[in-house]
C-alpha cells in the first residue's frame, strides 16, 4: 500500500501544481494593498531593498491588462510571467508524454 502511494506521488507533477497555484494566487493579489504577507527572506531579515520586490504585484497588474503599471512596478514581470508559462507548458507536455505513454 505504501509503495503504491510513493509510486503515485513520484509520478504526480508537484512542480506543475505549484506553478499553477502560484499564478492563481498572484491573480487574486491586491497590488494596491500597503501591507502584505511576504515569503521574501530579505524582507524577513529586515532588508529595505530586494531585487524581486514588487514582482508578484507587477505580474498581477500584467495579468489584468495594466501593462504600463506593471512595467513601472517591476520591469521584469513580463519576462518572469513568460518563463513561468513556458515552464507550465513544458511540464504539461512531459506529464502527458511520460505519464500516459512512457
Amino acid at each position: 500500500m505504501m509503495q503504491n502511494f510513493q509510486h503515485i506521488l513520484q509520478k504526480f507533477p508537484l512542480e506543475l501544481v505549484f506553478w499553477i497555484i502560484a499564478l492563481v494566487v498572484i491573480w487574486y493579489l491586491e497590488p494596491a494593498g500597503a501591507a502584505h504577507f511576504s515569503l521574501c527572506p530579505l524582507d524577513q531579515l529586515g532588508a529595505s531593498w530586494c531585487p524581486g520586490c514588487g514582482l508578484g504585484r507587477a505580474m498581477n497588474l500584467l495579468m489584468h491588462g495594466e501593462w504600463l503599471a506593471s512595467f513601472v512596478k517591476h520591469p521584469l514581470a513580463g519576462f518572469a510571467f513568460v518563463v513561468i508559462l513556458l515552464r507550465i507548458v513544458k511540464l504539461i507536455k512531459n506529464f502527458k508524454n511520460y505519464h500516459y505513454y512512457g
